[in-house]
């Protein structure tokens, strides 16, 4: 294709790169590792043609959704640069410009017909998709799209003009999917957030604690991995280590329990940096369990 299009310097893009395999018929990584090296690619062997061909002038373009598929000596010849997903405002934008478009032309329907004020689509996307891109965004605008074309075949006598805004959303989409979190919006005694990586950009959690007598165990629940344990194990060493500075007695993890729970949890969470969330979350309800279990 470069012969046939008289350039040595095109660009070139490889998409989806982590979804390569090896198996009998060859390892297509290695091959790759020979064509993306500037040190070895000016003198790239076609095994096909058995003849060399200068490659050094092109810029090759690899996509992936993962990096832990793509082998280690690979990354070493590529210049990673990591790319966010859409969110607010910029899949509002993409929306009204080329799904909700497209949308609307393949349910035979036009602008009159119906439109999506940029409101009702911050709701679509904050209440019934949970996602990096738009591909479940633009399914929910063909499923409100759909609604309104069959209500323009069966009421054929009046012109139909269907304003989608977040209050009459429902009506085509039905319930909430992912509601918006209490927790996020009122502060409470024994309450921390916190924000979690997630595959579809993240998310925020929220980390519970709760003080009872007991002999001072620390329970944790809420599908926490190993590490994760070990950060409350951190955070509740930070805080016994530095009772005087919160007003708390040397010895008061003796005569209580301490739950800690982080919610959903059915999902596996993990990761090190949890550890300063959960000592913020024990402070407040410690002081307050204390203050009240001495007062008169």
């Amino acid at each position: 294709m470069m012969k046939k299009a008289g350039t040595v310097n095109p660009i070139f893009v490889l998409d989806e790169v982590d979804k390569m395999s090896a198996d009998f018929r060859g390892d297509p990584s290695a091959a790759l590792m020979e064509v993306l090296d500037p040190e070895l690619n000016h003198a790239f062997t076609d095994h096909i043609l058995n003849v060399e061909y200068d490659l050094s002038q092109v810029m090759f373009v690899c996509t992936a959704n993962v990096l832990h598929t793509i082998p280690q000596p690979l990354q070493d010849r590529m210049e990673v640069i990591r790319l966010g997903g859409l969110h607010g405002n910029g899949k509002t934008g993409n929306c009204q410009a080329l799904p909700g478009e497209k949308q609307r032309e393949a349910n035979g329907l036009t602008a009159e017909n119906i439109t999506f004020s940029d409101d009702a689509l911050r709701h679509i996307h904050s209440h019934y998709t949970h996602e990096a891109g738009v591909r479940n965004l633009e399914r929910e605008i063909a499923n409100v799209c759909r609604k309104v074309a069959r209500r323009v075949v069966t009421e054929g006598r009046e012109p139909v003009k269907a304003e989608i805004t977040p209050a009459n959303i429902s009506d085509s989409l039905g319930i909430m999917k992912f509601r918006e979190l209490w927790e996020q919006k009122k502060n409470e005694i024994g309450l921390s957030v916190g924000l979690a990586w997630t595959e579809v950009g993240g998310q925020v959690l929220i980390t519970e604690a709760t003080i009872m007598e007991g002999k001072g165990r620390l329970s944790l629940t809420g599908k926490l991995g190993d590490v994760m344990q070990e950060s409350a194990q951190a955070g509740m060493a930070y805080v016994r280590s530095r009772a005087a500075i919160f007003g708390l007695a040397k010895d008061f993890y003796r005569h209580i329990d301490i739950h800690v729970h982080v919610p959903e949890g059915a999902i596996p969470k993990d990761g090190p940096s949890a550890g300063i969330t959960i000592a913020t979350a024990l402070i407040a309800p410690l002081r307050a369990f204390l203050r009240d279990a001495t007062s008169p």
